[in-house]
């Protein structure tokens, strides 16, 4: 076995026991340079220990780095890793110092190195997750004309109901314009009820309380609807049967020779 073998099988495969310890270690890297990030957020410990910080940053950026070229070099793939999901979470986990470093004024930058958390998808084996969340996305994207329709309603309904809260109450507790009374109504339908605006009158109430009441039913209404999609999506869905044994995707086509993950050869 080569050395290229050798270190695709330490990172890339979670399986072997020297690819456990580099898992083990990388968590622990992740798990500290949040803590980082978090620590310099806070002015006093900035102020106190910023240059601490500062290195410890650059310790775990530098170490990332290499990690990322590493991962480049070895990968039977390297375009495909570089593109796929984790390829990008990699990158994006060292980029936001650089640029902070790099650019006046772009100390902003440094909040997103909290990225670095989604590299734990990786090492929890999580990322086939990812494949569900883009079937939910599909769902709701065939489901925007049956939501359009529903939210025009729930718009309709909400500029009624505050029109009428507006008479009831006489353009007082809260109630001054019936722009202030539909937005009274959509905090009441959506059950958030921020408490800043208040009925008094006894119809007030029971109309609030009807409000809320309705509420409940309507939020399962669109979720209805993007679970039906959801359902038919999973069956119209062709058989896709070959699975990597390296980071357990299993969607694959049956023609596919690499993972599309990792860019492990499928057997």
């Amino acid at each position: 076995m080569t050395l290229k073998e050798k270190t695709w099988e330490v990172i890339f495969n979670a399986d072997t026991f020297w690819g456990r310890i580099f898992d083990e270690v990388l968590l622990v890297f992740i798990l500290l340079s949040i803590l980082v990030v978090m620590l310099e957020s806070m002015e006093a410990v900035r102020q106190e220990y910023g240059l601490l910080l500062f290195r410890i940053e650059w310790f775990f950026t530098i170490a990332f780095t290499i990690e990322y070229i590493v991962r480049v070099i070895v990968s039977p793939k390297p375009r495909e890793y570089m593109l796929s999901f984790l390829g990008v979470i990699d990158f994006l986990a060292i980029i936001p110092t650089y640029i902070a470093f790099g650019l006046p004024g772009a100390q902003t930058f440094i909040v997103l190195r909290s990225i670095r958390l989604l590299r734990i998808y990786r090492i929890l084996k999580l990322y086939h997750f990812v494949r569900a969340g883009n079937l939910l996305l599909m769902a709701i994207f065939k489901s925007l004309r049956k939501i359009s329709i529903f939210m025009i309603f729930i718009l309709i309904l909400v500029t009624l109901l505050g029109s009428i809260m507006y008479v009831i109450e006489r353009g007082q507790n809260g109630f001054v314009s019936i722009p202030v009374s539909i937005y009274w109504a959509v905090i009441t339908l959506t059950t958030v009820g921020y408490g800043d605006i208040v009925p008094i009158t006894a119809l007030g109430k029971f109309i609030a309380t009807f409000i809320m009441l309705l509420g409940y039913s309507i939020i399962a209404i669109p979720t209805g609807i993007v679970s039906v999609e959801m359902s038919r999506s999973v069956i119209r869905k062709d058989d896709e049967t070959k699975y990597c044994k390296y980071c357990d995707e299993p969607s694959h086509a049956v023609d596919a020779n690499f993972c599309r993950i990792c860019g492990s050869r499928l057997d």
